[in-house]
């Protein structure tokens, strides 16, 4: 006769004010973090930029020009369109071995990279979320899930990407894929450690006890204790993903190298780097502040999440 008060008590009104006062005061406090700022502000300025892409770049980054190939940043040639009249093209960043403008592909990479980055951490994250919420509360299961993890964390990320990538056809979608893969272990044994805590929490021992479904029970009452760690695990797994496309493009196993992204500009500048090393600089600058952005962005998040680490903000 006990429980039933507490159940009721515990999703009355009066228990929601507090829970809604320290979510806003996390919110309020992860806005003071200059991490959370400065990373929140690069990160923003790359996706406008990319999104940006087809005004701000001034040329087809696809399209080459065999007058124009490797020219220094500030170089200007002139060349004829399709109706044979002639046009002056002027390379605000240089140009690649076949001509095409580095400034208009680094711009269009932003778009293939950062999207990348974004879609493999929201399906790692809700991935591993599920297999980690069943496999952290259904006894049975957590060995036979958490031995397949252990596996396939047991091969390094970059190799197991390398590996998964060669067996599909080169495109957007083999990529994403093959990054996803190797990151769900780490978000189902992140997840399956707060499940493990929580399930013995006794607000659950007495929705189990009032028979609480299985489903309600972790939709309810252990998958809010999972937001926050996700959402900070979110963004490393976001710049992981970035650093790791750049990776695969440049040693020719990614997206296909006509497609602009801040690997495939690189790989194309490798040979030529000591002669033109703009090729390479100016989408390894991008590459590294968007990684570094991100990476600010969840230490920032998980200083001000983490109940721990909220009391030195």
């Amino acid at each position: 006769m006990s429980v039933e008060p507490n159940i009721a008590a515990s999703s009355s009104p009066l228990t929601a004010v507090p829970a809604a006062r320290r979510q806003q005061s996390s919110m309020a406090r992860a806005f003071r973090n200059p991490s959370v700022l400065i990373g929140g502000l690069v990160i923003v300025i790359m996706v406008a930029l990319g999104a940006a892409a087809p005004w701000l770049g001034t040329i087809n980054p696809t399209e080459p020009h065999t007058s124009g190939r490797n020219k220094l940043p500030g170089s200007e040639v002139t060349v004829r369109d399709d109706d044979g009249k002639p046009v002056k093209i002027a390379y605000r960043l240089g140009s690649d071995n076949l001509g095409r403008d580095v400034y208009s592909r680094v711009l269009y990479g932003a778009r293939i990279s950062i999207f990348v980055g974004i879609t493999v951490a929201i399906i790692s994250v809700i991935a591993g979320m599920i297999i980690g919420l069943f496999s952290g509360y259904i006894r049975w299961l957590d060995p036979i899930v958490m031995r397949i993890m252990d596996g396939l964390m047991a091969i390094p990320a970059i190799l197991l990407a390398i590996a998964l990538v060669s067996l599909f056809r080169a495109g957007i979608g083999a990529v994403i894929l093959a990054i996803t893969i190797p990151e769900i272990p780490r978000v189902v044994r992140l997840v399956r450690s707060v499940v493990l805590s929580v399930r013995e929490e006794p607000y659950v021992e007495a929705a189990i006890t009032t028979g609480t479904p299985m489903l309600k029970l972790l939709w309810r009452h252990v998958l809010p204790n999972t937001i926050a760690p996700m959402i900070v695990q979110g963004t490393f797994i976001c710049a992981s993903a970035i650093l790791v496309e750049a990776i695969l493009s440049f040693l020719g196993i990614g997206i296909p190298p006509e497609t602009p992204t801040w690997g495939n500009v690189m790989a194309a500048g490798k040979d030529v780097f000591y002669l033109f090393p703009h090729n390479i600089f100016y989408p390894g600058v991008m590459l590294a502040l968007t990684v570094l952005a991100v990476n600010m962005l969840g230490d920032g998040l998980r200083d001000t999440l983490d109940p721990k680490l909220a009391k030195r903000v």
